[in-house]
C-alpha cells in the first residue's frame, strides 16, 4: 500500500474514533434531555464576622468609614466588601444611653439583614458591659430572687428575640450571657459560688430563645479560648446541672508575641471541647492592636485555617470584635481600622 493511501486510512480511523466518542459524550437521555452536570457539593458555611455594636454611637457622633480609595462607605457594606458576612451585636438590659438597648439592636440587625448577612445576637444580662469581671445585674433587678431573676432572664430575652422576630430577623446565633467564666447576675448567679444558680439563668435564656426561635443555635461563651481547664470547669458544671447549649463561643486576645502558641492552644482547646460534649464551636471574639495590622492578618489567617480544620465542619468560624473602632474610639486600641478610618490589611485575612 501507498503511503499516501496508508495516511488517509489512518486519518479516517482517528475521525471515525472522534466521532464515536463525541456520540457518547452528548448522548441524550429519552425525550432528547442531555444528561445533566453532576450537581456541586455544597461546602459547609464558614461565618467570617464582626462585633459592630458601637456602630450607630460612632455614626451618632459624626464618625465616617471609608474604603481604601478614600470614598465614604456604610460601615456593615464596608465589611461585607472586605469579605465579612456576619455581624454580632450585644444587648443590653436598660443602658443608660440607650446604645445597645433592644431598639438600637433591632436597628443593627435590620440592616445586616437588608446586606444579606447573618446575625449572632449576644446577652449580657446588665445595663452595662459584662465579661469575666463583672457581671451586674440590671438595676431594675437588683433586689429580685434567684426565682424571679429567673423570669427576668426569660422575659427580657424573650421580648428581644420577639422584637427581632417582629422586623423579619432570626438570629443565627444567640449568646446567653457574655464571657461567663464565672457564671452571670452576680451574686445569686456566680458560677464559683453557686453552679446550680448559674445553670438556672442560662437555661431560663437558652428555653425562652427557643420558644421564639427554635432554628437559633444557643451559645456559651466563655473568655481565654486557650484555657482547656476554665472550659471544662465551667461547662461540667453546668451539665451537671441539667444546661444544654448547641455552640460553645469563645474569646482570644492574643499580644504579637505569643499568638502563635494561643492559635495553637486554642485549636487543642476546641478539639477537645467537641469530643468532649459534641458541640459546635466559635471564636466570637478576637482582636490585636489596630498598628500591628500585618501581625494581626497572620494571626487571623492562621486562627481561620486551624478552625476551618476542625472536622464534621464543627469549626463555624470567627468573629473581630469591633474592627471599625479607630482613632482611639472610647480608648479601644485593637479595631482593624486605621486613624483615617479605612480597614487595615489584617482584615484581608477573611477575603
Amino acid at each position: 500500500m501507498k503511503p499516501l493511501n496508508r495516511l488517509i486510512m489512518k486519518l479516517s480511523f482517528i475521525s471515525l474514533s472522534l466521532l464515536i466518542l463525541l456520540s457518547a459524550l452528548t448522548c441524550k437521555k429519552p425525550g432528547g434531555a442531555p444528561d445533566p452536570a453532576p450537581t456541586p457539593v455544597p461546602t459547609a458555611f464558614f461565618i467570617k464576622g464582626a462585633d459592630v455594636s458601637w456602630l450607630t454611637q460612632m455614626e451618632n457622633t459624626g464618625i465616617k468609614f471609608y474604603n481604601s480609595s478614600g470614598s465614604q462607605t456604610e460601615c456593615m457594606q464596608l465589611l461585607k466588601n472586605t469579605g465579612l458576612n456576619s455581624i454580632r451585636l450585644r444587648v443590653w438590659v436598660n443602658p443608660a444611653a440607650g446604645w445597645c438597648n433592644t431598639a438600637d439592636v433591632v436597628a443593627k440587625a435590620i440592616r445586616a439583614k437588608n446586606l444579606g448577612m447573618k446575625t449572632l445576637i449576644d446577652f449580657h444580662y446588665s445595663d452595662t458591659w459584662a465579661d469575666p469581671g463583672q457581671q451586674t445585674k440590671p438595676t431594675g433587678w437588683a433586689a429580685q430572687d434567684v426565682a424571679t431573676l429567673q423570669t427576668s432572664v426569660y422575659n427580657h430575652t424573650a421580648a428581644v428575640m420577639t422584637a427581632l422576630k417582629t422586623n423579619g430577623i432570626t438570629p443565627d446565633w444567640v449568646q446567653v450571657g457574655n464571657e461567663t467564666n464565672d457564671g452571670l447576675l452576680w451574686p445569686e448567679g456566680k458560677a464559683s459560688v453557686n453552679m446550680a444558680n448559674y445553670a438556672k439563668f442560662f437555661m431560663a435564656g437558652y428555653q425562652a430563645v427557643k420558644a421564639v426561635s427554635p432554628t437559633s443555635k444557643v451559645m456559651v461563651h466563655i473568655s481565654n479560648g486557650y484555657n482547656n481547664a476554665l472550659f471544662r470547669w465551667n461547662l461540667d458544671g453546668l451539665k451537671a446541672n441539667g444546661a444544654v447549649w448547641d455552640v460553645i463561643g469563645m474569646s482570644l486576645y492574643p499580644s504579637t508575641a505569643n499568638w502563635t502558641t494561643l492559635n495553637s492552644q486554642c485549636l487543642t482547646n476546641m478539639t477537645d471541647l467537641i469530643t468532649r460534649y459534641g458541640s459546635e464551636v466559635m471564636v466570637c471574639e478576637v482582636g490585636m492592636s489596630w498598628d500591628q495590622a500585618a501581625t494581626c492578618q497572620a494571626f487571623l489567617s492562621d486562627l481561620i485555617i486551624k478552625v476551618k480544620s476542625i472536622s464534621n465542619n464543627k469549626g463555624l468560624g470567627v468573629f473581630y470584635w469591633e474592627p471599625e473602632a479607630y482613632n482611639n474610639w472610647q480608648g479601644y486600641t485593637l479595631g482593624a481600622f486605621d486613624n483615617s478610618g479605612k480597614p487595615t490589611l489584617a482584615l484581608n485575612a477573611f477575603n
